[in-house]
C-alpha cells in the first residue's frame, strides 16, 4: 500500500462524528479516519467536506473510512484506493447505532436535495 508511512494504527479516532461539524452543530452523510492522527472528517458527499479538508491543511495523505462494515483506505496524495490495510486503534467506525446520514437530531428532512 502506498503511504503506508503516513499511518499511525496506534493513534485512536478522535471521536465518533466529524469534529468539525459538531463544533458548528453540522451534519454529514459519512464519515473518514485520518489514518495518521485519527481526525474524524466528514466525506466528500458531505456539505462540508471536512475530511478532504483535513488532508489540504495537514498533508495527511490517508484515510480510512469511519463505517461500519467498511475497511477501505483513500490515499489522496495518488488517488488510489486500497480495498484493505493495517488494522488500526479502535473503534474502526462510529457506533452501529449512529445513523449515516447523522448525527440524529442534526440531520434537516430534505437532506437527499441537499447533497444533489
Amino acid at each position: 500500500m502506498s503511504g503506508q508511512a503516513a499511518i499511525d494504527p496506534s493513534v485512536p479516532p478522535s471521536g465518533t462524528g466529524c469534529v468539525e461539524c459538531d463544533e458548528a452543530g453540522g451534519w454529514w452523510f459519512h464519515l473518514r479516519r485520518c489514518a495518521t492522527c485519527g481526525h474524524i472528517g466528514c466525506c466528500d458527499d458531505s456539505p462540508a467536506k471536512h475530511a478532504t479538508g483535513h488532508y489540504r491543511k495537514t498533508g495527511h495523505p490517508v484515510i480510512r473510512s469511519f463505517e461500519p462494515g467498511e475497511g477501505w483506505f483513500w490515499n489522496y496524495d495518488t488517488n488510489e484506493l486500497y480495498e484493505s490495510g493495517p488494522e488500526l486503534e479502535p473503534p474502526v467506525s462510529h457506533p452501529a447505532d449512529q445513523p449515516a446520514p447523522g448525527p440524529a437530531g442534526r440531520v434537516p428532512a430534505d437532506w437527499a436535495e441537499t447533497l444533489r
